[in-house]
């Protein structure tokens, strides 16, 4: 069957069908050879997600975590000729497994498949016009064209208890311990971007803060359905996130319910002129 035509639901409906293969794979492969297991999910998922695409959007480019180069900053005058995507009018920007790690951890569920589409024509400065996270082992998807209800702060802040803040369980940034203690917040380790931007949609906690180590496919889509939930993301500096640049990395940024951004980057402000 032909998949949806409008594209918020084709990136729900791509990102389910990479996340259904990737518990295939799990279950089939098991998880013996973590290495292993890594590999083949980012390679399965990442051919699924490529041949879909040509398939069924043979005009738009793609940027993936897993294509030759991927990662590599073209600079005007030096080098090769540009990317064709940064002449394109649409580029799918997409992760097949955001957080090999935990995929590769039996047990664990946080882990997930981005998809997103940039667009020339999408309104501000991200450029996001659809994304889709599907989250395979939590069962659920989360998507641009049924955007999620805005999440209520959770039990603890909403009893006078600390704040709960997303954070990395390998490399937390150094300066995030000082801000939580500031803005009196527990830090919860979770495992891939996507997953803690889910957390921050679902209500599970109160924020993500990020510095260092990501690029644009770690948080095209996940931002995308938390700005269409009504949550606020950017930089930690408080600037626009952008994607679809000619450098690919994008190291940190911040997503939190709108009523904690200024408390948040107050903080982050502060902490950062002390670093």
């Amino acid at each position: 069957m032909a998949p949806p035509v409008v594209d918020g639901a084709f990136a729900r409906w791509l990102a389910a069908r990479a996340g259904e293969l990737l518990l295939e794979v799990r279950a089939e492969r098991g998880h013996t050879d973590p290495a292993a297991l890594k590999a083949a999910g980012d390679k399965l998922s990442h051919d699924l997600i490529r041949t879909e695409l040509a398939r069924w959007r043979p005009a738009d480019a793609v940027l993936s975590e897993e294509d030759d180069h991927a990662r590599k900053a073209w600079v005007e005058g030096d080098g090769p000729k540009a990317p064709a995507r940064l002449d394109a009018e649409r580029v799918w920007i997409i992760d097949p497994l955001d957080g090999t790690r935990e995929f590769a951890e039996e047990g664990r569920a946080d882990w997930a498949v981005h998809v997103a589409l940039w667009s020339k024509r999408a309104s501000g400065p991200r450029g996001l016009a659809a994304g889709a996270v599907a989250l395979p082992a939590q069962h659920r998807v989360l998507g641009t064209d049924y955007p999620p209800a805005y999440p209520p702060a959770t039990l603890s802040a909403a009893s006078g208890g600390p704040l709960r803040l997303a954070a990395s369980r390998s490399r937390p940034p150094a300066f995030l311990t000082a801000v939580a203690e500031e803005v009196r917040a527990e830090l919860v380790p979770m495992g891939s971007a996507g997953a803690k931007i889910a957390a921050v949609i679902s209500g599970e906690v109160d924020g993500y803060v990020h510095a260092g180590g990501q690029y644009e496919w770690d948080s095209a889509a996940p931002v995308a359905v938390a700005a269409a939930t009504g949550l606020h993301a950017s930089r930690i500096d408080g600037s626009a996130l952008k994607y679809n640049q000619p450098d690919p990395r994008l190291p940190d940024l911040l997503v939190c319910r709108k009523d904690l951004a200024p408390r948040l980057l107050a903080a982050l402000r502060r902490q950062l002129q002390v670093e």
